[in-house]
């Protein structure tokens, strides 16, 4: 069987060019400074030359600390950049498909909106998945209605039911106020974007949020 991989998803920054407008890394190492503990790359325009160059320059980035490097939808990508793992959305390559290019090492995650698509979350192949979008948000076009927040637990429940230690992260307008609420509601950790991206200082920013989910996860736990 597998192992699985250990998935911090506590404070889990989404980027790529919709979101960061020149080199991200100034932002990056803000990001790192504050708590980050997953990076995400996310890139619907460019060419596939272009997206492994810029995973590569991330991987480079985060060389030395134990956050991982997920690249989302290319598969190639990750693989070419030497990245930590993949992340698929409904329309992206199966999980299936994914795991066979991958191999049993690199992380491998999943968006989760709807009850059939928790349910049908295979622990053998999956190490985590985002529920979402939780709220509304400007970043990007989502064309499902949010889930809310009892939206957000009955899709965990339903997660824990297949695999209870599975981690989960809530995404999309993901903000300070609302942190402790997601995690009260089953989330593990927050996936976000603009709360970092356009944040007046960054590495401030990601401090008080990994700050809020630590709270809230000890708060739950204890």
């Amino acid at each position: 069987m597998r192992n699985l991989n250990p998935f911090d998803g506590r404070l889990y920054l989404i980027i790529g060019p919709d979101h960061v407008a020149g080199d991200p890394a100034p932002l990056v190492r803000a990001a790192l400074a504050g708590g980050m503990t997953a990076l995400q790359l996310r890139d619907k325009q460019s060419g596939t030359a272009d997206m492994v160059a810029a995973a590569r320059s991330l991987n480079a980035l985060l060389e030395g600390s134990d956050v991982p490097l997920i690249v989302n939808d290319r598969v190639d990508v990750a693989l070419a950049a030497g990245a930590a793992g993949v992340h698929l959305g409904a329309s992206d390559m199966t999980p299936t498909d994914a795991r066979a290019l991958l191999g049993p090492k690199p992380v491998l995650g999943i968006t989760v909106k709807k009850p059939h698509e928790a349910e049908a979350v295979d622990p053998a192949l999956i190490d985590y998945a985002s529920i979402g979008g939780v709220f509304e948000t400007l970043s990007k076009n989502n064309p499902d209605p949010p889930v809310g927040l009892d939206g957000l637990r009955d899709l965990r429940q339903r997660i824990a039911a297949v695999r209870p230690d599975m981690p989960v992260t809530a995404i999309a307008g993901i903000t300070e106020a609302r942190t402790a609420s997601v995690i009260d509601a089953g989330a593990d950790g927050i996936a976000l974007i603009s709360a970092v991206t356009k944040a007046a200082d960054p590495e401030a920013a990601t401090q008080r949020l990994r700050d809020r989910v630590d709270a809230a996860l000890s708060e739950r736990t204890g």
